[in-house]
């Protein structure tokens, strides 16, 4: 029995080839049968492990989410730590292009006509560029904090793999909503109504109102009122409750503008 054991353990060691890790070969057989997310938990796991010494787990998880999760931001940042890690691999040249194909995906995220000229397409290249370096540097304390979590966990094995949610990405967040004004709503036992706060009601009559008209844009309307594009955001935060996304914009739709 101690025999089997000393194998068991020298089989996973960092010595051994990541495709010979026991968790590799169980995420890329979980990946046959189409059971995607126990696969990104078996990849992850060969990270925490190997730590550097883990390309090939990278490129799997890009993978993963870029076409079962879709998460762009998250496949990027483990394609470049695939390039980072095996610079000269005969598929670094297909990775970039999973990388071009990633950003292209993001950038589809973004509101319509964002840009008016190519040296601002230019700049939000090298701005969405240091954004994923920092979101990079995020996930690599994310999945030490999830390290520690596991091996705290005496049920590890069934652990939930890390998810990445857009929502919580600094590239893809959204400013929080303008507060609105609070809606009356009877009491079914008292039949007293609350009455709103004042400060929303103060922050409702102090917005201005815009009818949507044909060629307008977020862009086009933060430089009207503020001359400032990149004040789109406040005016896409003051109307979610009239908007789906930043693209929802209808020829006479009432937008509020806050000040």
């Amino acid at each position: 029995m101690v025999f089997v054991a000393g194998c068991e353990r020298a089989s996973d060691s960092p010595f051994t080839a990541e495709v010979d890790d026991s968790d590799y070969r169980r995420g890329k057989e979980l990946l046959r049968q189409g059971r995607n997310q126990e696969a990104l938990a078996a990849f992850q796991k060969v990270i925490e492990k190997r730590g550097d010494d883990a390309p090939e787990s990278h490129l799997e998880l890009g993978i993963l989410y870029q076409q079962h999760i879709k998460d762009p931001i998250a496949a990027i940042y483990h394609y470049r730590k695939f390039r980072e890690l095996k610079p000269n691999s005969p598929q670094a040249d297909l990775v970039r292009q999973r990388i071009d194909a990633a950003t292209r995906e993001f950038a589809r995220t973004l509101p319509a006509q964002p840009l008016d000229n190519q040296l601002e397409r230019l700049d939000l290249l090298d701005k969405l560029d240091q954004l994923q370096r920092e979101n990079a540097r995020l996930k690599d304390q994310l999945i030490a904090a999830r390290t520690q979590s596991i091996n705290a966990s005496p049920a590890s094995d069934t652990l939930a793999p890390l998810a990445v949610n857009p929502a919580d990405s600094p590239i893809v967040r959204a400013p929080d909503p303008a507060p609105q004004p609070a809606v009356q709503i009877p009491s079914i036992a008292s039949g007293n109504n609350r009455p709103a706060p004042p400060a929303a009601a103060n922050t409702a009559s102090s917005a201005r109102r815009h009818t949507v008209v044909k060629g307008d844009t977020l862009f086009s309307l933060a430089q009207r009122y503020y001359n400032n594009k990149s004040r789109w955001r406040d005016i896409y935060a003051a109307n979610r409750d009239v908007m789906r996304n930043q693209n929802d914009l209808k020829i006479g739709m009432e937008l509020k503008i806050p000040r």
